[in-house]
């Protein structure tokens, strides 16, 4: 529900590139086809790819084709990559940054620039891609259609980018979800992550299937949701113009940069706190 292995493909790619700050511009497809998939299928994946590649402004470029025995694949694998350039969203953006934390010297947008005092802003709710597949392959019903977020964001990344700026750090939380992405950010920025629980957005409905499997939405593979790093200075005029659009309006600030202690913690609930730790598996079956 919400997307397919077509739509996922192209949006993989291009978010990858886009959370580095840089415009999409091609992408290569390799396609790895088990003998008797059917041609509507087929086309229907390739008519998906060439729809969100043209929500995206992106074209595909160049690819191969494999064919494998029946039976020995479940269907077919897709595999994309793709190249991105420097633009003028990026170059204002960097300028802001420049601005408020003297001596930024980085070129890109990358998760090793984080830095104490900088807010932490998740863009939408997590969980929905997760908890989609979940249902879908193992045949769930959690009493509402929870629908996949897959798709492209670098026109959304772009559009924030120029406007309001001040963006140093930016991540897709995939594989891992928010907890692994987080970590990722902690590591690498070599600084500690302070979030808090009641600011984290999770649909009811994906809270509620969550509890009764016994996952943790934390964990869990979003496809079209971004966790931003920004200076404190341009944060509440970043968070009001991503609630002013589709892709982020329920866009909250969760947390901040602080070198208080190392690693990832959560304000809870009940006004403790608990480490928030890398997942050690995929709690749900991966299709990305």
């Amino acid at each position: 529900p919400g997307g397919d292995i077509g739509r996922l493909a192209v949006s993989g790619t291009v978010n990858d590139i886009a959370v580095l700050g840089a415009e999409p511009t091609a992408l290569a497809c390799g396609l790895i086809l088990e003998e008797g998939l059917t041609m509507a299928d087929f086309e229907h994946i390739l008519y998906s790819m060439q729809e969100t590649c043209r929500e995206a402004g992106v074209r595909i470029i160049t690819g191969d084709t494999k064919v494998v025995e029946k039976g020995s694949l479940g269907g077919c694998v897709i595999n994309t990559s793709g190249i991105g350039r420097r633009n003028q969203a990026l170059e204002m953006n960097l300028e802001v940054v420049r601005h408020f934390r003297k001596g930024f010297s980085s070129r890109w947008i990358l998760d090793s620039n984080l830095a104490a005092g900088d807010k932490i802003i998740l863009s939408g709710t997590i969980g929905d891609h997760g908890l989609a597949i979940l249902s879908a392959q193992e045949g769930l019903s959690f009493g509402s259609e929870i629908k996949s977020d897959t798709k492209p964001l670098n026109r959304f990344i772009a559009h924030f980018l120029g406007e309001v700026g001040g963006v140093v750090s930016m991540k897709d939380p995939t594989r891992g979800g928010l907890a692994d992405a987080l970590n990722e950010f902690s590591e690498k920025s070599r600084i500690g992550i302070l979030i808090d629980e009641d600011k984290v957005p999770v649909r009811r409905d994906v809270r509620a299937a969550c509890e009764m499997l016994g996952l943790d939405p934390f964990e869990i593979g979003n496809e079209g949701k971004i966790i931003i790093g920004v200076v404190k200075e341009k944060a509440e005029e970043l968070l009001d113009l991503l609630r002013s659009t589709e892709e982020g309006k329920e866009a909250e600030i969760i947390g901040e940069a602080t070198k208080s202690f190392k690693g990832v913690a959560m304000q809870t609930s009940v006004g403790g706190k608990r480490i928030i730790a890398r997942p050690i598996g995929d709690p749900v079956p991966r299709i990305c």
